[in-house]
């Protein structure tokens, strides 16, 4: 059993960083793929970013590569989520899941099986 907290979403500006942290409790998280995913109104959670147990592989959507990064530290069972020039079609509200397995680039919601609650980010134009 897993739980997981999201926390560093906020109200930004265009151009603007965050960094969203994803806390673990349970154990053998880090033997866990950890993806963060994005919920619109209106829309289903869309995959945004994933990372192996051990921080080597990486896998995200076009349209954050080079402005995002994933990783982790798992002494301190935390993933985290730079997000920089960030967009106003970034503004969503940003869920960590994860699932204990190998790594594949794993992009659908449903292969996860932990979630947390989520945290909500807003970029004003």
């Amino acid at each position: 059993q897993v739980q997981l907290v999201e926390s560093g979403g906020g109200l930004v500006q265009t151009g603007d960083s965050l960094r969203l942290s994803c806390a673990a409790s349970g154990r053998d998280f880090a033997s866990y793929t950890v993806g963060w995913f994005r919920q619109a109104p209106g829309n289903g959670h869309d995959f945004v970013a994933a990372i192996s147990w051990s921080g080597r592989n990486t896998d995200y959507i076009d349209s954050v590569k080079g402005r995002f990064t994933i990783s982790r530290d798992n002494a301190k069972n935390t993933v985290s989520l730079q997000m920089n020039n960030l967009k106003p079609e970034d503004t969503a509200r940003y869920y960590c899941a994860a699932v204990q397995t190998t790594w594949l680039p794993l992009r659908n919601a449903g292969q996860y099986t932990y979630w947390g609650q989520g945290t909500q980010v807003t970029v004003s134009s």
